[in-house]
């Protein structure tokens, strides 16, 4: 039985969408197999940062409602084992049978070791359908004092809704800007409230890469930068000790 893992933001501009695609290319590269679901409905980029932009995708409501099978999910060029499924176009959230969206996502976790939502950001529904079925929640912020409140406000939101493995990747980390602010990471997490996940760092060639339709593990494929925090991060999640750097 795989695990289905909510990429969460308390509000937009937090970089969660490219996360999640560099997590999700991570575990790919290291032999996972990946299902990943758009569930921003309305406002869908995950296909663009995961270097899949021109591919022919099925929706999640192709699969959950449409009649076509899971296996149809559109494979990535670039990485054996991960898939995509998109947000389906003119439909609203609140016209999402909440069944057959479960239905669809137990039957990815018998198929796949990870399944990873990218939800919307904010607290409306399609946030809270995409919690409510997470085994683990990454909620995602950057360092500034809006991002950390919101980041602290939709932690208290998912302990009331029973969610206990909500954990902190802190996005956008400028080494220059958190010390002229005399922040710390320490710092972040007291005033979230939450356990660390990870640190990204700030990275010209996230944009970069999805500007030339790439996946950013490909683009950048180094240590360094946004793609070795990724890489440590999906490290984290499948269970291995791997230290916390910014670099």
């Amino acid at each position: 039985m795989g695990e289905l893992i909510a990429f969460l933001s308390g509000k937009g501009g937090t970089g969660k969408t490219s996360v999640c695609a560099g997590v999700a290319e991570a575990l790919a590269d290291a032999g996972c197999s990946v299902l990943c679901i758009d569930c921003d409905v309305g406002l869908r980029n995950l296909d663009i940062s995961l270097g899949m932009a021109d591919c022919d995708t099925l929706s999640f409501l192709d699969v959950s409602e449409g009649g076509y099978s899971l296996s149809q999910a559109a494979e990535n060029p670039y990485y054996t084992g991960l898939y995509l499924l998109t947000a389906p176009v003119g439909r609203s959230v609140a016209s999402i049978s909440e069944n057959a969206f479960s239905l669809l996502l137990s039957q990815a976790k018998k198929q796949y070791h990870y399944v990873l939502l990218d939800a919307p950001a904010g607290i409306d529904k399609g946030f809270q359908l995409a919690a409510k079925y997470a085994d683990r929640v990454l909620l995602v912020t950057g360092a500034d004092p809006a991002a950390m409140r919101d980041a602290a406000q939709t932690g208290q939101m998912l302990e009331l809704m029973g969610k206990n493995d909500v954990r902190l990747i802190v996005n956008r980390i400028n080494r220059k800007m958190t010390q002229e602010l005399s922040l710390t990471i320490d710092d972040v997490m007291d005033q979230t409230g939450l356990p660390l996940m990870g640190v990204v760092p700030e990275d010209p060639s996230v944009i970069l890469a999805a500007t030339f339709g790439r996946p950013i593990l490909i683009y950048s494929p180094g240590k360094r930068g946004a793609s070795g925090a990724f890489r440590r991060i999906a490290s984290r999640i499948e269970g291995m000790p791997t230290p916390l750097l910014v670099r």
